[in-house]
C-alpha cells in the first residue's frame, strides 16, 4: 500500500496558512471598504482633513493585505479582496478630482489595471452627487470642470473593448457611466439655462421705468 502520510502533512499545512490567511484578508477588507466609504462621505461634506486621515489609514491597509496575500494569488484575486481595492481607487481618484490634484496611477496604488478601471467608472457617480449638490446653489463653473473629467472617464472606458474575463465587467459599468454622464450634462444644461433667464430678466426690470404714485 502507498503511503501518503507525508502528503497528507503539506496538503494540511497548506489549506491551514491559506485559510488562515483569508480570514485576516476578509477582516482587512472590510476594514478598508469602510475607510473608503468614510473617505468619500467626508468629501462630500467639505470635511477635508477627516477625508485625508480615513484616506491614509486606507492605504496602510492596501498595502497590508497585498503583502499579506502576496503569495496567495487565489486570495488576492478573489472577488472580495479586488473589490476592497476597487473601493480604495474609488476613494483616491474621487479625492484627487474633487482636490483639482494630481491623479494617482494604477502603480502608485499598486492595483490591477482592471481594478483601478472598474475603481474609476464608479467615480462617475461620487461627481455627479458633487455635481447635484453645487447645482442646488445655481450654476457653477465648478460643476462643469466635474463634468469635464467624467467625459474624459468615460472616454477612456469606452476605448477598453476587451473581454470581461479580463476587464472585470468593465463593459457594464461603461454603458452606467454612459448613462451617469449624460443625465448630469443635462442637469447643468438645465441650470445654466435658468440662470441665463433669470438674469435675463432681471435686465430687463431694470430696464422698465419706474411706476408714478398715486396722487
Amino acid at each position: 500500500m502507498p503511503d501518503l502520510s507525508e502528503l497528507n502533512s503539506r496538503v494540511h499545512q497548506n489549506f491551514e496558512a491559506l485559510n488562515q490567511a483569508r480570514e485576516q484578508a476578509l477582516l482587512q477588507a472590510r476594514q478598508l471598504t469602510r475607510l473608503c466609504a468614510n473617505t468619500i462621505r467626508a468629501l462630500h461634506r467639505s470635511e477635508m482633513e477627516t477625508a485625508h486621515q480615513n484616506l491614509e489609514e486606507a492605504g496602510g491597509i492596501a498595502a497590508g493585505l497585498q503583502n499579506l496575500l502576496g503569495n496567495y494569488p487565489v486570495l488576492l484575486y478573489a472577488g472580495y479582496t479586488q473589490d476592497a481595492l476597487k473601493e480604495y481607487v474609488e476613494a483616491s481618484l474621487t479625492c484627487a478630482i474633487i482636490e483639482d490634484a494630481a491623479l494617482p496611477s494604477p502603480e502608485d496604488l499598486k492595483v490591477e489595471y482592471s481594478t483601478y478601471l472598474n475603481g474609476m467608472a464608479e467615480v462617475t457617480g461620487e461627481l455627479r452627487r458633487r455635481c447635484l449638490d453645487i447645482l442646488r446653489q445655481g450654476y457653477s463653473e465648478e460643476a462643469e470642470r466635474l463634468l469635464g473629467w467624467m467625459d474624459e472617464i468615460y472616454n477612456l472606458l469606452v476605448t477598453v473593448d476587451y473581454p470581461d474575463a479580463l476587464t472585470g465587467g468593465l463593459r457594464r459599468q461603461t454603458d452606467l457611466v454612459r448613462g451617469i454622464v449624460e443625465r448630469t450634462r443635462a442637469d447643468l444644461t438645465l441650470s445654466l439655462r435658468e440662470e441665463r433667464l433669470q438674469k435675463a430678466l432681471e435686465r430687463a426690470l431694470n430696464r422698465l421705468p419706474e411706476e408714478p404714485l398715486n396722487p
